[in-house]
């Protein structure tokens, strides 16, 4: 018999247990075959789903009874409340970039790029030849494997100017994520209740990292061409912080890239204080228009501290980044990994190091590039046409997102209800603001999955701005 047997089979008993006073037994699994002309096997199934939804109870030996039912008692957990008293920091939900939805969702929320724009076949073969190799077996360094140590030196050095000192494979730390990097990194070198400058907006991971580090986070405002000097300079001297956070290179959420001469004016003001610059080039895979310059690749004096990540690029499940540091901060940064996680996956650490060493991957990369440019002026188009309201600050030349500024007075609480009622998801910019949000904003994302749907998320999302602007 089939499945459909067997679901008829359950159904007619699930409608008798549900007549049947508990403990009543059921008739033997012979009497069954006999009555609904089914093969033990089928019975059997039916039963197994009956037990699996805690309909039924099996007693070995004597039969199958219906299960009492048990009365629910609520549980107080309040005593937890005494022991945990007040967490270090405000608890955050989980942030409407991470939501997973149906496949019948417009999703212009997400941070991640779709599918389709990863290498699959390389991924699949990378894997694959990682699990025969020893690294599926064996314990890697604490810092990571040499060979991946040295790809992610080389990719960096190689940008280097003459006159500068690249780094070396012994600078960098492999990591399980740029995330763990971020939280590393805060805890290490800020430490709890010290200030930490960080642009704002900025990533909500970095804000999130910060937050759960128990560090003083100080904003910094930001814009198309990142964050003025001079704001930069008084917060460093008015807070002694010593480090500061931002992402130079096609940031997240506004697309953002630095100019040559602002990077210079940056990291001289990180230098004349004697500071850090963490420099997360998280979208480095993802150029356009532009090529990413690392600021990293001008200093040999340990001043930046250089994330790079390959989780959306190579994939999502391939958790896989690094930082490169040099001196005592990378000591630290190492020290804390060590008690943090031990060592990062070997069987991971060969998968990436497999994809991007094919001759191929430059290739995909290539693609990717003209898709995304695709991607990015088709809802920009989009939103020009059925969401006018909505400003675009600015057409970023690389990453995955558009950064949007909404009419003044815009309830974007209701906005983002109506536009998930319509079947259209968005993220609200709030999330990416480590102190109040200067205005409405939406961060929407062009990489994600079904572009052909971007005019029907731009029309919901210009209908909804027109009922929630005053």
């Amino acid at each position: 018999m089939n499945d459909g047997s067997s679901f008829r089979i359950a159904t007619a008993l699930r409608d008798w247990v549900a007549t049947a006073p508990p403990g009543t037994r059921l008739p033997s699994t012979r009497a069954l075959v006999a009555q609904h002309q089914a093969s033990p096997v089928t019975v059997q199934k039916a039963l197994r789903e009956l037990a699996a939804r805690g309909l039924i109870e099996s007693r070995p030996g004597v039969g199958t009874f219906v299960r009492a039912a048990r009365t629910a008692r609520t549980v107080d957990y309040g005593w937890q409340t005494a022991a945990l008293r007040a967490p270090q920091s405000r608890i955050q939900m989980v942030p409407t970039a991470l939501r997973s939805v149906p496949n019948d969702v417009i999703a212009l929320h997400a941070g991640y790029p779709d599918r389709e724009l990863l290498p699959e076949r390389l991924v699949r073969s990378a894997l694959t030849r990682a699990a025969r190799g020893d690294t599926a077996l064996s314990r890697p360094p604490v810092a990571g494997l040499p060979e991946l140590q040295s790809w992610f030196a080389h990719e960096l050095g190689a940008s280097s100017p003459v006159g500068v000192a690249p780094p070396t494979p012994g600078d960098v730390v492999v990591l399980p994520g740029s995330q763990s990097g971020l939280s590393s990194i805060f805890r290490a070198l800020v430490t709890g209740g010290r200030p930490l400058l960080m642009e704002s907006p900025t990533y909500w991971g970095a804000i999130a990292a910060a937050a759960q580090a128990g560090v003083r986070v100080i904003p910094v405002p930001t814009g198309p061409d990142g964050p003025d000097p001079a704001d930069l300079d008084r917060a460093f001297a008015e807070t002694g912080a010593r480090l500061f956070y931002a992402q130079p290179t096609y940031a997240n959420p506004t697309g953002a890239q630095w100019s040559t001469e602002r990077a210079e004016q940056v990291l001289g003001v990180v230098r004349a204080h004697g500071a850090f610059l963490v420099e997360d080039d998280w979208a480095r895979d993802f150029g356009i228009g532009t090529t990413p310059r690392p600021i990293a690749a001008h200093d040999d004096a340990g001043h930046v501290l250089y994330l790079r990540s390959l989780t959306k690029s190579v994939s999502p499940s391939l958790r896989i980044a690094a930082v490169i540091a040099r001196g005592p901060a990378r000591e630290r940064i190492l020290a804390d990994r060590g008690a943090e996680s031990l060592y990062v996956s070997g069987l991971l650490q060969a998968a990436a190091l497999d994809v991007v060493t094919q001759p191929a991957w430059q290739t995909h990369l290539r693609g990717v590039r003209e898709q995304l440019r695709t991607r990015r002026d088709l809802l920009v188009t989009c939103l020009r046409h059925h969401a006018p309201q909505a400003h675009i600050e600015a057409v970023p030349a690389g990453g995955l997102n558009l950064w949007l500024r909404l009419p003044d007075g815009t309830d974007l609480q209701q906005l983002t209800r109506d536009c998930e009622r319509a079947g259209v998801l968005v993220a609200p910019g709030t999330d990416w603001f480590p102190a109040e949000a200067t205005g409405a904003f939406l961060r929407l994302n062009y990489a994600g999955p079904n572009p052909s749907a971007y005019a029907e998320g731009a029309r919901v999302l210009g209908e909804a701005l027109d009922r929630s602007t005053p």
